[in-house]
């Protein structure tokens, strides 16, 4: 059985793929994209929920939302070449120690 850590992390993982997959859709006007999208919403919250079991829901919705914005901002540079600005790269830095600081210092 995984941890609700790893549970929590696919979670973040699955966000980064719904929130990234939103530019694909067209507004959801794109049937592919779009289903892609829905699907690992749905698989993202269910993920979330079954770790909020073990996790206080206030720590794994700040690791989840980190990972969804961290990952979508990568990627936001990588594939729709979005500015890289110091600000940008500074604040994301910041929330990877937040997330690493909520895991460090949580109690489960």
């Amino acid at each position: 059985m995984p941890s609700a850590w790893s549970i929590l992390f696919i979670a973040g993982l699955l966000e980064v793929c719904w929130a990234v997959g939103l530019k694909y859709t067209d507004g959801f006007t794109r049937l592919i994209p779009s289903v892609f999208t829905v699907s690992t919403l749905v698989g993202s919250m269910y993920l979330l929920a079954k770790a909020a079991q073990s996790i206080p829901i206030g720590t794994a919705y700040a690791i989840w939302v980190g990972i969804g914005a961290v990952g979508a901002g990568v990627l936001g540079i990588m594939l729709f070449k979005e500015p890289i600005t110091i600000p940008r790269i500074a604040f994301m830095t910041l929330l990877v120690v937040s997330i690493i600081g909520l895991k460090v210092t949580a109690s489960h």
